[in-house]
């Protein structure tokens, strides 16, 4: 090789190392992950909205009695067994809110004509009376709490806590 030959070839580059990962894409407002990670903080402050209503509660109704009249008086006279789907809850857990709203007078456990080993529960008058005066409490909560909502605001927050029930 001549001397101009070996001024013009360069020695052989050493290995180029492989570029290191990329950083994950930052969290935009907007990413998915970003989005529910804001929903799981909303919904534990909606816990929050629902505990503090609880306390409006009469001290001898406790949420799971509430949530007993309020099923009853929604989709009527059930046995046991719907009633503890419907809440979502051990039928044994059912057993005893029904038992304590049953002691208070708020409903009847009267006999399935079906099935005589069943009990059909019904709500009475007073847990009519007893439904009234809570649901006037908690409507009185909600409107002083959202009293700088417009009614469209209201309306779009009722549609959106529905359709997200109906998700699960």
């Amino acid at each position: 090789m001549t001397t101009e030959a070996r001024t013009l070839a360069a020695p052989p580059a050493p290995p180029v190392p492989p570029a290191p990962p990329a950083p994950p894409a930052p969290q935009t407002p907007h990413s998915p992950a970003t989005r529910y990670e804001e929903l799981a903080r909303q919904l534990t402050g909606i816990g929050a909205v629902k505990r503090d209503l609880a306390r409006l509660l009469p001290p001898d109704c406790p949420p799971g009695s509430a949530a007993v009249l309020t099923l009853l008086d929604r989709h009527g006279e059930m046995r046991l067994s719907r009633l503890a789907d419907l809440m979502a809850i051990d039928i044994s857990v059912t057993s005893r809110h029904v038992a304590h709203v049953a002691d208070h007078g708020w409903i009847t456990r009267d006999i399935d004509p079906g099935d005589g080993r069943c009990r059909i529960l019904r709500l009475t008058p007073a847990g009519h009376a007893l439904l009234a005066e809570v649901g006037a409490r908690y409507t009185g909560a909600l409107e002083k709490a959202l009293a700088d909502w417009s009614p469209h605001d209201i309306d779009v927050l009722n549609t959106l806590l529905t359709r997200l029930r109906s998700s699960f």
